[in-house]
């Protein structure tokens, strides 16, 4: 029998993705903002506080590239503190500014503070040609009284 002992840190550890500077790179369409958490502060890499919209309801945060893009990777960060709510969201991209879309994913969340504040998504994909990038939020299936936020949108 041939054993070998093997590390539990991986020799090349996973590199951080070169973020799309997405300030140069898209414009942006919103449903609703409040001007204390504008969508600039979400979807820039320096950004820290997140966007949130000043209307309850279903929210839209649409992206619209200036020139198709390839992407690899789409990180989401969704935090709720306040008050307890299920969240759906579903993302979707067109390949012709909106004409048809095709489903990236649609996931539903459950905020619950104190141990589920905050909602981590990673997804890996192979998109071609992306000229519009689509993510509508549900904030509240149940009670209908929490607010849309995204704390962050990276694509690579």
């Amino acid at each position: 029998m041939r054993k070998r002992l093997i590390s539990r840190t991986p020799n090349n550890p996973a590199k951080e993705p070169a973020w799309l500077d997405l300030d140069r790179i898209v414009s942006v369409e919103v449903t609703s903002e409040d001007g204390a958490f504008p969508i600039e502060s979400a979807l820039s890499l320096s950004g820290r506080q997140g966007w949130r919209a000043a209307e309850l309801g279903v929210q839209t945060i649409r992206l619209i590239f200036d020139e198709p893009q390839r992407l690899n990777r789409i990180s989401l960060v969704f935090v709720e503190t306040e008050i307890q709510r299920t969240q759906e969201f579903s993302l979707r991209w067109s390949p012709d500014r909106g004409k048809s879309f095709q489903e990236i994913v649609r996931q539903q969340w459950n905020f619950s503070s104190p141990d589920a504040t905050r909602e981590i998504e990673n997804y890996f994909v192979e998109l071609s040609n992306v000229t519009l990038l689509d993510l509508t939020i549900t904030p509240d299936l149940q009670n209908r009284k929490g607010r849309a936020s995204l704390f962050s949108l990276r694509l690579a």
